[in-house]
C-alpha cells in the first residue's frame, strides 16, 4: 500500500516510461474525493470503455453520466497509444469487489492457482476499489471482436509499469475489472495474466532516460479568429480539428466521431454549448463562432 502519487509526479512517471500523454483541462483536479477516500492505493485496474471514438469516450469518462458522475477513470487510453488523462484522485472506476482479491494485490500473490474467488459488486463484504486502485479506461467496443492495436496494448503495458515503478510494486498489481468483480467481463480481447507478464519484463528494464534539462515551454500561439463568414462556408480545416479538441478539452462535445477538418453540424451544436457555457443565450448562443467566444476558447495556432 502506498500514498497516491501527486497529479505532477503522476503525469511525469507516465512521461518517463515513454507514454504520449494528453492533458485535459482541469484533470488535476477533477475527482470524487467529496464522497470518499483516496488511497492508500495498492494498485492498477483496466477497463475497456464500451465505446468508440477518442473524443466521445475521453467526453463520457470525464464527464460521467446520470447516476455515476466523472471523472470514471484517471487517464483514457485511446487505440493509437495515446493516454488521456481525465482526472487526479478518487475516481468512479471499480466499484466493489472481492477482499480477498484486494488481500492477493497488496500481497503480491494475484493469479496463483487456484484462482482466487471473486464476490459480486454487492455482495456483503465487498470493499470499495475507487479508494485503492488506479484505473484507465482503454477505448474499445468489450464486445470480443473490436480489435485491440499494438500501440493501445503498448500503451497499456507502459503505464502500468510506469505506476509499478513509481510505487515499487511488481506486475501482480495489475489486475482487470473481470478480476476484481465477478459480474464484470473487461477488459475483453486480451487476457490479463499476459498483460502482466508484459509489465513484468518491461519492470525488468531501465525507463527511458529524463531530459538532463526540461525543455522551455514555447509561448502559447492562439489561432486568430477567422470571422463568423469563415465558418458558413462549410470548409474543411485543420482550424475545424483544433477548435474541435478544444471543445471536446472544455466538456461542450457533441460528436458522435470526430472532432474532424469538416465544419459540420455537430460543430456548431458543440460550438453553441460552449457559448452558453461561457453565458450567452438566444441567438448569441446559435452555434456561429464569434470574435469573443473564439477568443475565450484559445484554438492552438495551426501552421
Amino acid at each position: 500500500m502506498a500514498a497516491p502519487l501527486s497529479a505532477d509526479r503522476f503525469v511525469a512517471a507516465l512521461r518517463a516510461e515513454g507514454v504520449t500523454v494528453v492533458e485535459h483541462d482541469g484533470w488535476r483536479n477533477h475527482n470524487r474525493n467529496q464522497v470518499g477516500t483516496w488511497g492508500p492505493v495498492v494498485g492498477v485496474m483496466i477497463h475497456h470503455t464500451v465505446s468508440s471514438g477518442t473524443a466521445n469516450s475521453v467526453s463520457l469518462c470525464y464527464d460521467g453520466y446520470a447516476g455515476l458522475p466523472g471523472p470514471l477513470c484517471h487517464g483514457v487510453i485511446a487505440k493509437d497509444g495515446s493516454v488521456h488523462l481525465v482526472g487526479s484522485g478518487r475516481a468512479n472506476h471499480a466499484g466493489g469487489g472481492d477482499p480477498s482479491v484486494l488481500k492477493a494485490v497488496i500481497s503480491e500473490t494475484y493469479g496463483a492457482r487456484p484462482p482466487v474467488p471473486r464476490e459480486h459488486q454487492g455482495s456483503a463484504g465487498a470493499v470499495d476499489g475507487n479508494s485503492r486502485f488506479y484505473g484507465f479506461e482503454c477505448v474499445n467496443l468489450g464486445n470480443g471482436s473490436d480489435p485491440w492495436p499494438a500501440a493501445q496494448l503498448d500503451a497499456i503495458e507502459r503505464v502500468s509499469a510506469a505506476l509499478c515503478r513509481a510505487h515499487g510494486w511488481g506486475a501482480k498489481s495489475v489486475i482487470g475489472h473481470s478480476e476484481w468483480s465477478d459480474w464484470k467481463n473487461d477488459p475483453r480481447g486480451f487476457g490479463m495474466p499476459g498483460m502482466r507478464d508484459r509489465v513484468q519484463g518491461r519492470l525488468g528494464k531501465a525507463p527511458a532516460p529524463r531530459p538532463t534539462a526540461p525543455a522551455k515551454p514555447a509561448k502559447p500561439r492562439y489561432q486568430p479568429f477567422p470571422g463568423t463568414a469563415f465558418f458558413k462556408t462549410t470548409p474543411s480545416s485543420p482550424i475545424i480539428t483544433a477548435m474541435g479538441r478544444r471543445l471536446v478539452a472544455e466538456g461542450c462535445a457533441r460528436y458522435q466521431v470526430g472532432p474532424s477538418p469538416r465544419w459540420s453540424e455537430a460543430d456548431r451544436q458543440s460550438y453553441a454549448a460552449w457559448q452558453r457555457k461561457l453565458g450567452f443565450s438566444g441567438s448569441d448562443a446559435d452555434g456561429w463562432p464569434g470574435a469573443t467566444s473564439w477568443n475565450a476558447l484559445k484554438v492552438p495556432y495551426t501552421a
